[in-house]
């Protein structure tokens, strides 16, 4: 990973409301950047990189799909080898809400995150 590369040229995406955190989205470099906020130590978070290969492949996936999880991203994508984990997936799922591609599915409760995915953009 080349980390010039990556922040120079940040442009800001958009943001994604998780259960508990606020993910701001930026891309660089050709890939994503997706940073939270610790709430509890001012000037600290996390920051993950998000492969944009990934992202267009997910987004091509599941378009037009309701009620999509970490999981069924992680089980969708296991083939092709694009998604290692469920993190990975929740921050590509975090980036697709950030593009407008996707919107988290505020009418479920639980501990789990369900995205709604649109049916046009390719």
């Amino acid at each position: 990973m080349n980390v010039k590369k990556l922040v120079q040229g940040l442009s800001y995406v958009g943001e994604a409301r998780g259960k508990r955190q606020t993910y701001y989205v930026f891309r660089g470099g050709g890939d994503f950047l997706a940073l939270s906020f610790s709430k509890t130590k001012r000037q600290a978070g996390n920051f993950n990189i998000v492969d944009s290969k990934a992202v267009d492949y997910v987004r091509r996936r599941l378009r037009g799909k309701k009620g999509v999880t970490a999981n069924d991203v992680v089980a969708r994508a296991k083939r092709s080898r694009r998604v290692k984990s469920s993190l990975a997936a929740l921050n590509i799922l975090y980036v697709l809400v950030a593009l407008g591609d996707a919107r988290v599915d505020e009418r479920r409760v639980g501990p789990q995150l369900y995205f709604n995915f649109g049916g046009r953009r390719a």
